[in-house]
């Protein structure tokens, strides 16, 4: 290969460990493209030989994949089996070509000819194969990190003004942290949530450490009386607001109560309030029905197994996939969001999700309610801050459940937030027009899940991402870091700067021009929803039911356990009778889809990426590579009907 190769976008603190200039990287076509082939400490890079004349240089993730997210490495020779390389393995012959296969589905192929290629070919299969094991992972250490951000120059502050343009174009400046007391309270008034308020308790992470700073409390309630709720629930993660429905219904999140926790009347007259405090009765729903972590990581290997080349025959594929269960936890995890959806917008009432640790399901559960029933948090901004408030500020143990961290467990790894990124696909695909970005967009949010550069999935709490730091809220804005410095967890760009990774044309796929765009209205804007009249007649003041497999039923809150139930506790309405007040249509905003068996397809475009040739006439990067796979098509069309 002729000419200087293109200069690789540095991350802070990466440095080069070997190349080899003349490399080509396999296509789903049948062919190559040419290039040079680097390995980093923080990545495996393909830079394509550019067109003269083309943008600045970027590097989609058809192009890279980040140390940690490489499952297996390779070696492939026409003269020898090929051969899985780890760091403490040898090489005893020249690799004609290495294989990444990637814990995001993905398999990247890239050979070496024999014009000189040898000495670099064995040099970088080497280096990617120790770099691996030997790189020091930023996620872990993390907690050392000072917090400091660098000194910037004012020469810096200049590039910051250029790019704010591009942020606002890809959602970036609309993105609400969560990290600072004004986003809560922007984001209350937006709700229009009148009786609660923004609880500074937890601002030390004192309380509850895997809790954020702030959090949704109702209003006459103290900071005194809620400090005496914490040790009551476990991981002392209190109930909070996760979203405020506009006919007035509240939906809240928490752990599981303490086994051993003994409320006395003080405490318990406190918890009422919180739980049942004039806003009508409260439903308790519990994660128990949804499939558990070991579950979701189980089906998980077996998916990616099944996506592997040669691993099943055609005519048993379906079979082998329906047998992974990966989709009935799709549909199990839709069927739950639609019946609770379904009630907070059937009538006034509060709904509680608790799960025992109130860190991995109920972030998917809020999550998908919200998407069901909030407009806005379809929009593009809207959902990256749906995902910074019930997932990231909300303590998804992110290194973990993904797998980012050399010292995680096997039974620690568990891709809850990526079932729900199929559930998202699920809902895009059903209701197009609903939402304001596309499936690039969660195929993006789906690979940078496994990046390691980014501050928002390197981090299992707020207390973790901030640890040496000052509680002052970090910039929304990512500031570059210098030369060779080692970045700090402040330093570190939040995912949604997606113009430092993609370029203005992938980002311009990520919005759906037909669907919902922008914020709807200003914040506290829209009119409240007048409530039904409600079914919960004859129930008491204050009824505590429980939604197990689509029904409801009395339950007696474990404090009254010692007491004789109250007599409204024996009496229940259908579900049925709060879905649909009107008894027609759903009401305006809410989506319902269908979780029935054919409706809850395999995400193709994300998990068929190892196999090329599923992928003909799938995902096309430019018009230019369209028009290609559409003449493919044609040419297999014509060769069928011959």
């Amino acid at each position: 290969m002729s000419g200087r190769r293109p200069a690789l976008p540095r991350l802070p603190g990466e440095r080069v460990l070997e190349e080899a200039a003349g490399a080509r990287q396999r296509c789903g076509s049948g062919g190559s493209v040419p290039g040079t082939l680097l390995c980093t400490n923080r990545r495996v890079a393909f830079v394509p030989a550019q067109a003269p004349g083309s943008s600045r240089p970027f590097l989609p993730s058809e192009h890279e994949v980040a140390l940690p997210c490489i499952r297996e490495l390779v070696a492939g020779s026409s003269f020898t089996k090929p051969k899985v390389l780890t760091g403490a393995s040898t090489l005893k012959f020249i690799p004609e070509e290495l294989s990444l296969f990637c814990r995001d589905f993905r398999l990247l192929r890239f050979s070496f000819h024999e014009n000189g290629l040898a000495p670099q070919a064995f040099r970088v299969a080497n280096a990617i194969a120790q770099a691996r094991e030997a790189a020091a992972w930023l996620a872990d250490a993390g907690e050392g990190c000072d917090g400091a951000c660098p000194e910037e120059d004012e020469e810096e502050e200049d590039e910051e003004g250029e790019e704010e343009e591009e942020e606002d174009e890809d959602g970036s400046s609309a993105t609400l942290l969560f990290e600072s007391l004004r986003d809560w309270e922007k984001e209350l008034k937006r709700l229009g949530a009148a009786g609660w308020r923004v609880s500074a308790v937890n601002e030390r992470f004192d309380m509850a450490p895997s809790l954020p700073r702030y959090l949704w409390v109702p209003s006459g309630l103290l900071d005194h009386d809620l400090k005496r709720l914490f040790a009551h629930f476990e991981e002392r993660r209190v109930p909070r607001l996760c979203w405020h429905h506009p006919g007035g219904s509240d939906l809240l999140r928490a752990a599981g109560f303490h086994a051993g926790s003994e409320p006395g009347s003080e405490d318990a007259r406190c918890l009422e309030a919180l739980l049942l405090g004039g806003r009508g009765p409260c439903v308790l729903v519990r994660t128990a029905e949804l499939p558990g972590p070991a579950d979701i990581q189980l089906a998980h290997l077996k998916l990616r197994a099944l996506c592997l080349p040669g691993a099943a025959a055609e005519e048993k594929w379906l079979s082998a996939l329906e047998g992974t269960r990966w989709l009935d936890h799709v549909r199990s995890c839709l069927r739950k969001a639609v019946e609770v959806a379904a009630l907070l917008a059937g009538r006034r009432c509060s709904v509680l999700l608790q799960e025992p640790s109130d860190r991995d399901l109920n972030c998917l559960l809020a999550s998908l309610v919200q998407l069901l029933g909030d407009p806005h948090s379809r929009t593009l901004p809207g959902f990256q801050s749906l995902l910074q408030r019930e997932w990231v500020a909300a303590g998804h143990p992110f290194p973990h459940r993904l797998g980012l961290l050399r010292c995680d467990s096997p039974w620690e790894e568990a891709p809850v937030f990526l079932l729900f990124l199929d559930c998202t696909w699920q809902l895009v695909r059903q209701f197009p027009a609903a939402f304001g970005f596309t499936e690039a967009y969660l195929l993006a949010l789906h690979d940078s899940s496994f990046t390691p550069y980014f501050s928002t999935f390197l981090f299992s709490c707020q207390r973790q991402r901030g640890h040496g730091s000052p509680h002052q809220p970090r910039s929304q804005s990512y500031r570059p870091v210098s030369g060779g410095r080692e970045p700090s967890a402040a330093a570190l760009p939040e995912v949604w700067e997606w113009g430092l990774r993609y370029s203005q044309q992938q980002r311009e796929r990520f919005r759906n021009p037909a669907g919902a765009a922008g914020p709807l209205g200003a914040p506290g804007a829209a009119e409240p929803q007048p409530s039904p009249a409600s079914p919960w007649t004859g129930a008491g003041p204050g009824p505590v039911f429980v939604l197990t497999k689509g029904a409801l039923s009395a339950q007696a809150l474990p404090w009254r356990s010692g007491r004789p139930p109250p007599h409204h506790s024996r009496w229940a309405p259908s579900l049925e009778s709060l879905e649909e007040p009107g008894g027609g249509r759903p009401p305006p905003g809410l989506l319902l889809p269908c979780a029935a068996g054919p409706s809850v397809r395999l995400w193709a475009r994300c998990y068929l990426r190892g196999l090329p040739e599923a992928q003909r006439g799938r995902f096309a990067p430019s018009p230019a590579g369209l028009a290609e796979e559409l003449l493919l098509l044609q040419d297999r069309l014509s060769a069928l009907t011959a």
